[in-house]
């Protein structure tokens, strides 16, 4: 069973009806992306807030 909470207060409820029951259960943490992934677009994101200007895509030549 997989179930998708929306919000930290579905979660809690799934997990404490979980206990009650005497369900074992698990829960993933971190992010299914690559890690340098992630950190790429975090840094793009902070560059962004800051003022930078990113990299520029030619589109003529995007698929070249």
């Amino acid at each position: 069973m997989i179930m998708h909470p929306q919000n930290k207060e579905q979660l809690d409820a799934l997990k404490a009806i979980a206990k009650v029951l005497k369900v074992a259960f698990e829960t993933e943490k971190g992010s299914t992306y690559d890690p340098v992934f992630v950190a790429e677009i975090l840094k793009g994101e902070k560059a962004k807030k800051e003022g930078k200007k990113g990299v520029r895509i030619d589109m003529q030549n995007l698929w070249k």
